[in-house]
């Protein structure tokens, strides 16, 4: 229908006047009068709802035409135009009433404007009608894209998760009218990120379409696309870029790059000597990639590995002290696993990872080693000088055997040979000393640094060489004429 301002009645007869610009779903009342009443009507026009298209580019764009019935052409009448807008966005013809706007619009600003129409008649001053308000609508084009607000986007997601997995949703906004047609309505698509992601048209829900592994690369950038007009020819786009990032799964166990380690101890090391370390990779990080060592296979239980956690090493300790002489080299094998794997992962970690390590002895110059802890000998007093006393012998443990030098520390009485052969300087005599606690040390020849003592203990043994004594000397008493068998007196 035709929009039309109704005006006052002549003869009786309701006279409408076409709105230009109102649009045909627009509607106007009548007020029907009987033919010859008398009756007084309430005057008063109902003014439809003008459309004009933003973003006009015309400095004057006319909107439409506001005319009295009563307007016979003589310019006898005056249009006005009140309200917020009159004068500066709206003019209005004052002869004809044809409507223009004179700015720019745009509805993304400021979609309505509510007017006010007059009309004067100029003879007399006076209104010819009662104010009335009507609309002025700008009707939406599609001239804003869509725009994402809440960039940046950033996602994280475990590595080889299943194809359908949710990684993020992305929302753009369109400012058209959402009523407005399709300006409004978007349709998102993948312009980066093919084959591993996947975007829902419209919903913007970014998700896996293809596993993907952490250990080959860690993070992806995706773009984007949100198109409005549902993507018809014509439509705005904008984009943005989402970065995925792969957490990491333990889904790879430690190896031992190398197969074989060559580690040595000295022979003088103590227990618990660090001697080496040995090292296995692991390509996934943080707590999946801490691993335990240990001894898969040592016969000689000689040695052990413990792990230093900070640096993920193992490292080889001496359990038992090792003899080069006894021997001079080992073999043990190592095994590695992670610390921390889940029932579900077990599958990537059936066989732990072993190396094999050979542990060479280093030989190490060590004084002579004596027989016995220590000596006993026992020898008669009286002896003559030179008498025999006893054996004592120690022998070099290295491969080069080194002769052996012995000495007495601090003896005037004994001597001993380099055979070890201790014999009297002189004679013994048990009453003046029943033992003597000697200190015998051997030296070797060919590094006189290495040096060993032991104590021999020499014990004279008694022999009947003294008559007996009295302890003191006795004055004895009788009586001149004492008898046979009288005792004496002291």
């Amino acid at each position: 229908m035709n929009c039309y301002l109704l005006l006052p009645f002549m003869l009786g007869i309701p006279l409408l006047w076409p709105c230009l610009g109102a649009t045909e779903n627009s509607q106007t009342k009548k007020v029907q009068q009987p033919v010859g009443s008398h009756l007084r009507v309430k005057r008063g026009w109902v003014w439809n709802q003008f459309f004009v298209p933003e973003e006009m580019n015309t400095t004057s764009h006319h909107v439409g035409r506001l005319r009295s019935d009563l307007d016979n052409g003589n310019n006898s009448f005056q249009y006005k135009l009140l309200g917020a807008g009159a004068g500066s966005t709206f003019i209005i013809d004052e002869r004809t009433g044809d409507i223009y706007a004179i700015q720019k619009l745009d509805r993304e600003e400021r979609s309505l404007y509510i007017l006010r129409a007059q009309v004067i008649d100029i003879t007399t001053g006076r209104a010819v009608e009662p104010e009335s308000e009507f609309v002025i609508k700008v009707s939406d084009i599609n001239d804003n894209e869509p725009k994402f607000l809440d960039e940046p986007y950033e996602a994280i997601v475990p590595e080889m998760s299943p194809e359908g997995t949710l990684v993020i949703q992305v929302t753009a906004s369109d400012a058209d009218d959402p009523s407005s047609g399709n300006n409004a309505r978007l349709l998102y698509s993948l312009l980066q990120g093919q084959p591993y992601f996947s975007v829902e048209p419209t919903t913007g829900v970014i998700r896996i379409s293809s596993k993907m592994d952490r250990e080959l690369q860690d993070e992806y950038w995706v773009i984007i696309q949100a198109k409005d007009m549902i993507g018809q020819p014509g439509a705005l786009s904008g984009t943005t870029s989402v970065l995925i990032k792969l957490s990491d799964v333990n889904d790879n166990k430690p190896i031992f790059k190398e197969s074989l380690y060559r580690l040595t101890v000295s022979e003088s090391a103590p227990t618990g000597t660090s001697i080496g370390t040995i090292m296995a990779y692991d390509n996934d990080i943080g707590e999946n990639a801490e691993m335990d060592y240990s001894i898969e296979e040592d016969d000689s239980q000689t040695f052990d590995i413990i792990t230093n956690h900070e640096t993920q090493e193992g490292i080889v300790i001496l359990k038992k002290k090792v003899n080069f002489e006894h021997q001079n080299h080992y073999g043990i094998r190592a095994k590695v696993k992670n610390h921390h794997v889940d029932e579900q992962l077990m599958k990537y970690h059936t066989e732990a990872s072993t190396t094999f390590i050979k542990i060479q002895v280093e030989d190490v110059d060590e004084p002579p080693l004596f027989l016995l802890p220590y000596y006993i000998f026992e020898i008669f007093e009286e002896t003559p000088q030179g008498s025999f006393v006893g054996v004592v012998s120690a022998t070099d443990p290295d491969n080069r055997k080194s002769p052996i030098r012995y000495s007495i520390t601090r003896s005037k009485v004994f001597n001993i040979d380099d055979n070890g052969t201790i014999t009297t300087t002189n004679s013994l005599d048990r009453e003046i000393s029943a033992w003597y606690n000697l200190s015998i040390t051997a030296t070797e020849k060919y590094n006189i640094e290495q040096i060993s003592s032991i104590p021999v203990y020499v014990q004279v043994l008694n022999i009947n060489d003294h008559a007996p004594e009295f302890s003191q000397y006795y004055e004895s008493y009788v009586c001149e004429n004492a008898g046979s068998g009288q005792g004496l007196f002291f």
